[in-house]
């Protein structure tokens, strides 16, 4: 695994209650060589910099002052093409769901293709909610124990990272692929959350969907949405269809 390919990686904790879980996620992730960590509205602001993260951190200070601490998880996730969320929970709506197993060659595909991927844990209490996976491309577990699946939030990133540093390393034995990939201009999960904000938009002006009562339509779209993983055209070419309804409210 080279330095750019695990820049391609973008690893995400949202709504982190403890200090100690952001160090002990630093020090996992320069152990296996990552860096670009992202802190989506920890419940303490400033988490990076308690002396807790830090104590925990063990000597991956650099992680924790290089981390970015936004409010915004779709900031986070704008310029990626491929988003996992790590849960264990099954859900009715929702990106497809997959197992780490299968997600890996999806990553290391995309790394191939110069695209960046996040990588998102939720909460510690809750994990991941709807909204937070209706920015994710895929829903990801970690096969566990299934009479205990709870992993804590830096043994479940440790997982990933030491496998993804194992994918990448053979990848790099068996030589560069990057040039025999094809490369898809893949929409990233924010552009299509505002795409479908533009549907109920135009399907409200048209009557087709009642603001008042739009049981589960939306949630639907989206499930549809996100099992065919909509190229950047085809995100202009719905978003037309949803200006045409508008215009004719």
């Amino acid at each position: 695994m080279n330095t750019a390919q695990a820049q391609l990686l973008r690893w995400v904790l949202v709504e982190t209650s403890h200090p100690g879980n952001v160090g002990s996620a630093a020090r996992a992730l320069k152990t296996m060589g990552f860096s670009d960590l992202r802190l989506i509205s920890p419940k303490i602001p400033g988490v990076a910099q308690t002396p807790e993260a830090i104590a925990l951190a063990s000597g991956a200070g650099d992680i924790l002052e290089s981390s970015q601490e936004s409010p915004s998880l779709e900031s986070a996730v704008q310029d990626c093409a491929l988003v996992l969320g790590l849960t264990s929970r099954d859900r009715e709506f929702g990106p497809p769901a997959m197992n780490w197993q299968d997600a890996r060659p999806l990553i290391q595909a995309a790394i191939a293709g110069n695209q960046r991927v996040a990588l998102l844990f939720g909460p510690e209490r809750t994990g991941l909610d709807n909204h937070h996976l209706s920015l994710c491309t895929h829903r990801v577990w970690l096969d566990a124990n299934p009479l205990y699946p709870s992993l804590n939030l830096a043994q479940a990133m440790m997982v990933c990272a030491f496998t993804l540093r194992e994918s990448l390393n053979e990848d790099a034995v068996l030589g560069p692929t990057g040039s025999n990939v094809e490369q898809v201009d893949y929409a990233d999960p924010a552009a299509v959350a505002a795409m479908l904000e533009h549907w109920r938009e135009g399907l409200e002006a048209i009557g087709y969907l009642d603001p008042a009562n739009p049981k589960k339509l939306m949630p639907r779209l989206q499930a549809l949405f996100a099992r065919t993983r909509l190229q950047k055209e085809e995100i202009d070419l719905l978003r037309g269809i949803a200006k045409q309804m508008l215009l004719r409210k």
